[in-house]
């Protein structure tokens, strides 16, 4: 799938883009403990988007590397779609 063609509220997304972008990560307290999260931009051939990284997953990439998105979520906040893996999601590091 490109990323030109996802879409708020779809499932099951498998998608290959590059890490353009991090922001800071931000860390707050939930009931079951410290959650951290940051953004980053993931980038194809057709298109960008918001891709949220929660807690391990911010350690695994960085700027420049090429990930696979497999099983993600696209959902949406203040208008702008928003890709995660998710909780049944799967991302990893390619070459």
């Amino acid at each position: 799938m490109k990323i030109s063609e996802i879409q708020a509220r779809m499932g099951r997304i498998e998608v290959i883009g590059k890490i353009t972008d991090m922001s800071e990560i931000r860390e707050f307290n939930k009931n079951n403990g410290k959650l951290r999260v940051c953004d980053a931009k993931l980038k194809d051939d057709s298109g960008e988007i918001k891709l949220t990284l929660w807690n391990d997953e911010i350690n695994k990439v960085k700027i420049g590397d090429k990930v696979k998105i497999s099983n993600g979520y696209c959902g949406e906040y203040q208008g702008e779609k928003q890709l995660s893996a998710g909780k049944f999601g799967k991302l990893e590091v390619i070459d």
